[in-house]
């Protein structure tokens, strides 16, 4: 489990590629590595990965297919930036929010407004993500703990400081960047138990939670 507070930003050193996954390489800057043993899990940028293999300054990680298919780790390449947070230890401070390393989905920058002490982002999420993503929650971009400020359809904004913009990548952004989404953890679980036992049923033989099931359980009114 992981914060969602970066401690520092890496870079990808080296990419070797497999037939569908690859083992990368990151130069670990100024993270404190000491602390760190093999199988260990590090958030690269919001993705949880496991150290194959390490040094006081770099970390190597075998990243899966299904990852590269779900990730921008399809998109990196030798030289690329990516935010770097250790594994949450039991008694520290949780100063982000729940963030579990499973990335949802890519999102995409679609606008970067500058104010004078903050920026303005409006990021676009795929429709299938956009009913977990609320004014006013928590959600994680690239592994950074953030908190909505706005939500329109499948678009939602983020206030940006400063601080953030210099000790992560977010700084880097530009209109039609892809990010890693990682939606809260308590609405994955709360769309759950509001399908009660129909949670059970097999997605084939079902069509969701429809305008019916909401009425029959009364979350619908006359």
């Amino acid at each position: 489990m992981f914060t969602g507070i970066i401690e520092s930003v890496g870079t990808i050193s080296s990419i070797e590629r497999g037939q569908d996954s690859c083992r990368i390489t990151v130069a670990t800057q100024s993270l404190d590595m000491s602390d760190v043993n093999l199988g260990d899990s590090i958030a690269t940028n919001g993705v949880c990965l496991t150290v194959v293999d390490m040094g006081d300054s770099y970390y190597k990680a075998d990243v899966s297919a299904e990852t590269m298919k779900l990730t921008g780790f399809a998109d990196y390449g030798s030289g690329s930036k990516v935010n770097l947070e250790k594994a949450m230890q039991v008694g520290g401070r949780l100063g982000g929010h729940i963030v579990s390393g499973h990335v949802d989905g890519m999102g995409t920058v679609k606008d970067i407004i500058d104010h004078t002490d903050y920026i303005e982002i409006w990021v676009t999420a795929p429709d299938e993500l956009a009913k977990y993503i609320a004014h006013k929650g928590s959600i994680t971009v690239d592994g950074v703990s953030l908190t909505v400020n706005k939500v329109d359809g499948a678009d939602f904004m983020l206030w940006i400081i400063p601080h953030t913009l210099q000790e992560t990548v977010i700084g880097q952004y530009k209109p039609g960047t892809r990010v890693n989404l990682e939606v809260d953890l308590i609405a994955r679980y709360l769309e759950r138990l509001v399908m009660g036992d129909d949670a059970a049923i097999s997605q084939s033989k079902k069509s969701g939670i429809t305008e019916a099931f909401l009425a029959e359980h009364g979350y619908l009114k006359n």
